[in-house]
């Protein structure tokens, strides 16, 4: 079946099977790679896009289901995003393997919540697993590009 959808701003037509998940035609369709195929139960994250502006783990999200959405992966954001910035600043990574579903996870938080609280960055975060245990420079580059993003609206 025909999808038709924006992915990274772009208006795409792609085919997918009615049972096939989103995870697949991004990577398969469109060699997204920032998408990764882990858990493929919706627990860990690696596998986050955007979906309508939402952190959806894509490899539990059927693909018919994206028809009409908009759909925003880490390579959409060009890499000069402040989330993205700040991540680098604050050398939250290690592997890298979890960094682009985390950056869109935050990045969804920001644009709900400027100024969340440790607690909100860890419930927002809870979806996202880091096997390297980075999770209190991924705390600190979320509040560094908090701040960012307090600086951009005012």
């Amino acid at each position: 079946m025909k999808i038709h959808c924006t992915v990274n701003g772009i208006p795409v037509e792609i085919e997918a099977d009615p049972d096939e998940m989103l995870l697949e035609v991004l990577r398969r369709d469109l060699d997204l790679r920032s998408v990764r195929a882990t858990c493929g139960m919706g627990i860990c994250g690696a596998c986050t896009a955007l979906v309508n502006g939402e952190p959806i783990s894509t490899c539990i999200f059927l693909a018919p289901l994206a028809e009409g959405c908009e759909i925003t992966t880490v390579e959409g954001l060009g890499g000069e995003h402040p989330v993205q910035q700040a991540f680098e600043e604050e050398h939250a990574f290690q592997c890298g393997y979890c960094t682009p579903g985390m950056i869109l996870t935050v990045k969804a938080l920001l644009e709900e919540n400027s100024h969340p609280s440790d607690e909100e960055i860890k419930v927002a975060l809870g979806g996202n697993l880091c096997r390297c245990g980075c999770y209190v420079k991924i705390i600190n580059a979320v509040k560094r590009a908090a701040r960012a993003y307090s600086i951009a609206q005012h």
